[in-house]
């Protein structure tokens, strides 16, 4: 706080930097300044859906690896509702590798944290979520292995974990 005590003394003897001292006063008045940049962000609203949430590569860091490539797996979500608000969201990530076909799954969230494997059902080779299924607390995931109709499968945040409660195809 001195530093910008005596930053404020040198703003008031020089002409030049009295138009900076408005500015300074501004940015200490950081609530006000703040508003705006967060409504003009990539993200103003916490309960929209955001794929490009730092959460989301922190948890794909932390899963195993694919047992198929021993490959981790890429953080950059290949479909998703992920929402921070949602008592069930979710992501569909590939395990990082060249492969023609790598192994896909979904990473299931809670509130915007991961939900640890042992946490969840199986989630291994889903490649989509049909959004018009899912609902706050429901997620509706998709296999569609190119032959055939997809097949979608629901999963339900019941309180204290993920449960499976309809496997249907299309």
């Amino acid at each position: 706080m001195t530093g910008c005590g005596s930053g404020d003394s040198t703003v008031a003897k020089t002409p030049q930097a009295t138009t900076a001292g408005p500015t300074s006063a501004a940015r200490a008045s950081g609530p006000p300044a703040a508003a705006p940049t967060s409504s003009t962000s990539a993200a103003p609203d916490p309960c929209a859906i955001n794929l490009g949430a730092p959460a989301i590569a922190r948890a794909v860091s932390e899963l195993p690896r694919d047992p198929r490539s021993q490959q981790p797996w890429n953080p950059e979500p290949l479909a998703g509702n992920y929402n921070e608000c949602a008592q069930l969201s979710a992501v569909i990530v590939k395990a990082n590798t060249n492969a023609e076909s790598p192994n896909t799954r979904a990473v299931m969230f809670h509130l915007g944290k991961l939900i640890p494997p042992q946490g969840a059902p199986e989630t291994f080779g889903f490649n989509g979520i049909d959004t018009s299924q899912c609902t706050g607390d429901t997620v509706a995931l998709v296999y569609s292995g190119g032959i055939g109709l997809p097949s979608v499968v629901k999963f339900r945040w019941n309180g204290n974990g993920v449960e499976l409660i309809a496997n249907a195809g299309h």
